[in-house]
Order: structure tokens, then C-alpha cells, then sequence
């Protein structure tokens, strides 16, 4: 058996699935970037190989059932097993908006993508995940997805109402919940973490780099002993 570790990070061509890559390779772990795009993401993987980091592409479209088994199929063919699955990949939409005026279309694009999309993924990885000594899950997730902050007015993110976007990080910090319930006893930890308050193409603004928004998931992706939590840089995350 391969003694390194084997990740699969999701949208991992750009902003902070590219620095989550970047930084698990550098971590000596062998890295799976999984993208959409077969272009951006190949892209990706060079650019990362060029650092001399160890990395390959995988096409994989979180929307489309039959991308989803290609994927798992690939990853069991070369490498038996997966020990690292980092759910990333998301969508925002800006004719999101407040319940009373968010786009349906826009909702729904938004949860098809952020929930439903990482759950299926994170159904075909689990027999791999299980193939595993001890794997580990990292939902990306976000402090909008708190109902505890979403409903506290002096809270800096009450007035951010976006339905669809929170709604979906809400569900998605639900299934970190019930996972984190039925993986008990198997060694897969799985945690939700909010990596700050990032500018990348999906925000267009933010107080942190990619590079330092990845950098609290990929700790929680290689090491402790935590699960079943919502943890952001400034510590636990009511939610």
C-alpha cells in the first residue's frame, strides 16, 4: 500500500481549493484535483507540479451523477483508497438575495451545487474513505450557514441575506451532524470549517488571502482527533 495519503479536494482549480491543494501537497500528501473544467483544471495541477508538488487532475462536476461515479471509480482503480475527502466546491449567485426576492433559479442552482452536490460526492467517497486507516472529511462550510449568528442582530453577519447561500451552508453543517453520527466507531472524522472571510472570484471581496483561508481547513484535513464540529479562525462556531 501507498504510505502517502490520498486527497480528493473538490473545485480545486482556483482560489482556496487551489491553496488547500497547494498546501496538502506540500504537506507530502498526493493530491486528486477535482474540477468542472478540464482546461482550468489541468491548469491547476501543472501549476502545482511546476512547485515540484505532487498532484493530478480528476474531471468532476458535483452536479452530474455520472462525473461523480467516473470520479470514484478512478480513485479506487489507481489508489484503492481515499484518506482525505475535502468538500470545497461551491457556487454563490448574486440574484441570490433575501427570501422575499432571492431568484427560485438561483436558489436552487445554489443548494443543487453547495448541498446536494457535496452529499452525493461525499456518498460515492465513502467506501473509499472506509478503505482508509483513518480518514478524514472537510466540509467547507461558512459562518453564514449559523442560524445561531443569521438570527443574533449584533452579529456582522445579519445583515448578509442571501437564502439560498446560507441556506445551503446550513444544510451543508447538517451533514456534517449527521455524518460525524453515523461514521461514530469507524475512525473518519468529518467537520465543517468556516476558513474566514476570504476574497476569491466567488466573494470579490474579503479580509483574507486563498492562502490563508486554507490553511484552518487543511489542518483540520491532516491531523487532530475532533468531529462532529463547526470551527472558524477565531475558534468554535455557534450553529
Amino acid at each position: 500500500m501507498n504510505e502517502q495519503r490520498i486527497a480528493l479536494v473538490t473545485g480545486a482549480n482556483k482560489g482556496i481549493g487551489f491553496e488547500i491543494a497547494r498546501q496538502l501537497a506540500q504537506a507530502g500528501v498526493i493530491v486528486i484535483m477535482g474540477a468542472r473544467d478540464n482546461e482550468r483544471g489541468r491548469a491547476a495541477v501543472e501549476a502545482l507540479k511546476a512547485q515540484g508538488l505532487s498532484a493530478q487532475y480528476c474531471e468532476l462536476d458535483i452536479t452530474r451523477h455520472d462525473s461523480i461515479v467516473a470520479a470514484a471509480s478512478s480513485i479506487h482503480a489507481e489508489f484503492g483508497r481515499l484518506d482525505i475527502l475535502v468538500n470545497n466546491a461551491g457556487v454563490f449567485d448574486h440574484a441570490d438575495g433575501p427570501p422575499g426576492k432571492a431568484a427560485i433559479e438561483a436558489v436552487r442552482q445554489v443548494m443543487e451545487t453547495n448541498f446536494i452536490g457535496t452529499l452525493a460526492v461525499t456518498q460515492a467517497m465513502l467506501p473509499l474513505l472506509h478503505a482508509a486507516p483513518a480518514a478524514r472529511i472537510v466540509n467547507v462550510s461558512s459562518s453564514l450557514g449559523s442560524l445561531a449568528l443569521n438570527g443574533d442582530p449584533t452579529s456582522t453577519y445579519y445583515a448578509a441575506q442571501f437564502i439560498g447561500y446560507n441556506a445551503s451552508k446550513a444544510a451543508l453543517n447538517m451533514l456534517t451532524v449527521q455524518l460525524n453520527e453515523e461514521l461514530k466507531g469507524t475512525g473518519i472524522t468529518v467537520n465543517s470549517i468556516s476558513p474566514g472571510f476570504v476574497k476569491t472570484d466567488l466573494t470579490g471581496y474579503g479580509t483574507m488571502t486563498p492562502d490563508e483561508g486554507a490553511k484552518l481547513p487543511v489542518n483540520y484535513a491532516l491531523a487532530g482527533y475532533e468531529s462532529g464540529t463547526f470551527t472558524g479562525p477565531d475558534g468554535r462556531t455557534p450553529w
